[in-house]
């Protein structure tokens, strides 16, 4: 009678044991497989993260082409510039050619008038006056020929631009404010430019 509550508790015993047995292997599988899907999820994260080599050299080279073009573009830009400034120098240098051949030429010119208003008495003066106003009249031929003509003065109202007032006189009917009244040397005008201009009296 004392064998049979032994037999019985061995086989509960045997039972008890596999079923913890059973539950330890469900646990480990189950703490194995956890490491498992948090592995995937983090190379999913990496791929999405990852640039591709190959592409970020493409868009390098992409920047490095712009910077380029916007550089070539900047130099044609600057070179047209440089063309039409040296177009425009060069346009001024041929239009007022001889300028400073021409104002040089303007003191004999004033010699000749000085001259020329000197009296001839006698006959010789009057021959040398003679050929003085010949050598006059081809020296203002040469220079209009050449662009060169008189500042229009007397009379005419005071332009600072081609007048240089060195006196002035009280204005009155004749003369009113601002107008020239008497010329004390002629100006001149090189085509559009002032050559020198004329010494004048102005009334105020």
């Amino acid at each position: 009678m004392a064998k049979e509550p032994t037999s019985a508790t061995a086989t509960e015993q045997a039972t008890a044991e596999s079923t913890a047995a059973s539950q330890a292997a469900t646990s480990n599988d189950s703490a194995t497989a956890k490491p498992t899907t948090s592995a995937t999820d983090d190379q999913a994260t990496n791929a999405k993260t990852t640039v591709d080599p190959k592409d970020q050299q493409l868009a390098d080279l992409q920047k490095q082409v712009d910077q380029k073009d916007d550089q070539m573009l900047r130099a044609q830009a600057e070179l047209v510039n440089m063309q039409n400034r040296f177009k425009k120098e060069q346009a001024s240098i041929i239009k007022y050619d001889g300028q400073s051949l021409a104002k040089d030429v303007l003191p004999v010119l004033d010699n000749l008038e000085r001259a020329l208003a000197t009296d001839a008495d006698d006959d010789a003066a009057k021959q040398l006056k003679k050929g003085v106003e010949m050598v006059y009249g081809h020296l203002q031929e040469a220079l209009k020929k050449h662009s060169v003509t008189e500042v229009a003065a007397a009379g005419e109202t005071f332009d600072p631009t081609i007048h240089q007032a060195v006196q002035t006189v009280p204005a009155t009917d004749e003369h009113p404010a601002d107008t020239v009244v008497q010329v004390l040397q002629k100006g001149y005008l090189f085509k559009d430019r002032t050559l020198r201009p004329a010494m004048v009296v102005v009334a105020q």
